[in-house]
């Protein structure tokens, strides 16, 4: 694992209890801040699995509800839009 050194600056106090807290939990400051970061950007990443998985229960609701397009209308449409992306393709190269 490549590690790379994170320096920012804190309140001195804070910097003082948060190591007392760490201490007491018998672990050191930057194990503490490591499992936050992880913590933070796991949450925080999982938020597309959220939105795609909200997407998904509204198509299928949508679906139930009868709002269908035969598939090759679906075709039809997506074949106007690579032609219109190629054409513009062309046009700017």
């Amino acid at each position: 694992m490549n590690e790379a050194t994170f320096t920012f600056r804190v309140d001195e106090a804070l910097k003082a209890e948060f190591a007392q807290a760490a201490k007491a939990r018998d672990r050191t400051s930057a194990q503490l801040l490591r499992d936050f970061m992880r913590e933070f950007v796991q949450q925080h990443t999982s938020g597309h699995e959220a939105w795609f998985t909200q997407q998904v229960q509204i198509g299928l609701a949508s679906a139930k509800q009868g709002h269908l397009l035969p598939a090759a209308e679906v075709e039809a449409r997506f074949a106007a839009r690579r032609a219109a992306t190629r054409k513009r393709l062309e046009a700017d190269g």
